[in-house]
């Protein structure tokens, strides 16, 4: 399979991930539950990737334990608030949202002297901004269904995928991308398992419904990053960028059809705007 076909695979399959996690939220399970069986069969397949090609993992270096660690608390955010804002709000807000997050990213870096200030990153900026007045709803606040907590937490989960990126760059050069997934993941069962209710995560296992986090941990963490990481080694940044839309595209639709949410028009033209525009800013500025 090329890498391309990895790619949008992965990025498919964390699209299904989060329609798979606004069921279990609507059906009453704790976002950090569904966040924890998520990494955690995804700490299952990692292993078996390292124990099958376990040369050159790098697991004696220190600095590929800090980096991943720090990834693994990237990733645990992520799912975190990513389920959180899908349980306050909706699957397609949540999504674009967690998409748009690199801009606030930007934002950051320019304060602190990383980034350079430009017309036409401002120009971008504000079509971000635009759009997500128009997808929130927040030009109405008297009949917006986009809670506060879902906007803050769509816009952490971007905020953690950043980290966890810049975990994982930092570590590659240490190690194996199988070692640097297992460490990751191992830090976010530990961590999720530590602050979830131990209760709920005891009740998954004898609901009927275990099968389908199952699923949301081989999709949403086992094989997607998989496919991802093999299928970067052969595609640039800007194609990979590109490739990124299918995910929250993938999540809406599967919001619409499944689980019957309601986008109005003006939601879809705030959704297409910040996509575009994300996708334009990291294939075009440095």
């Amino acid at each position: 399979m090329g890498s391309i076909a990895l790619v949008v695979l992965a990025a498919f399959f964390w699209g299904l991930s989060g329609g798979i996690g606004g069921y279990l939220t609507g059906q009453g399970w704790d976002p950090i539950v569904a966040a924890f069986f998520r990494g955690s069969v995804g700490l299952f397949f990692a292993v078996a990737w390292l124990l099958a090609r376990p040369d050159g993992s790098g697991l004696r270096n220190i600095r590929l334990w800090l980096f991943s660690a720090l990834a693994g608390l990237g990733v645990a955010g992520n799912f975190t608030f990513y389920y959180l804002s899908i349980a306050e709000g909706s699957v397609a807000v949540a999504a674009t949202l967690m998409y748009s997050a690199p801009v606030f990213v930007y934002l950051v870096s320019l304060v602190f002297g990383f980034e350079t200030i430009s017309g036409s990153k401002i120009g971008a900026i504000g079509l971000v901004l635009l759009g997500m007045i128009l997808l929130t709803g927040a030009y109405d606040l008297s009949v917006s269904q986009v809670t506060p907590i879902s906007v803050a937490a769509g816009l952490m989960a971007g905020v953690s995928y950043a980290v966890f990126i810049f975990g994982f760059k930092s570590a590659a050069p240490r190690g194996s991308p199988q070692a640097i997934l297992v460490i990751a993941f191992g830090v976010l069962s530990v961590v999720l398992l530590t602050v979830s209710s131990t209760d709920a995560v005891a009740r998954v296992f004898a609901a009927p419904i275990w099968p389908l986090f199952v699923v949301l941990g081989v999709f949403g963490a086992g094989l997607s990053f998989m496919f991802y990481i093999v299928g970067l080694r052969q595609i640039s940044p800007v194609i990979a960028s590109i490739i990124a839309m299918v995910e929250p595209i993938t999540a809406a639709a599967f919001g619409v059809v499944f689980l019957h949410e309601i986008l109005t028009t003006i939601q879809i033209l705030g959704m297409v705007m910040i996509l575009l525009t994300v996708t334009v800013m990291a294939t075009s500025f440095k």
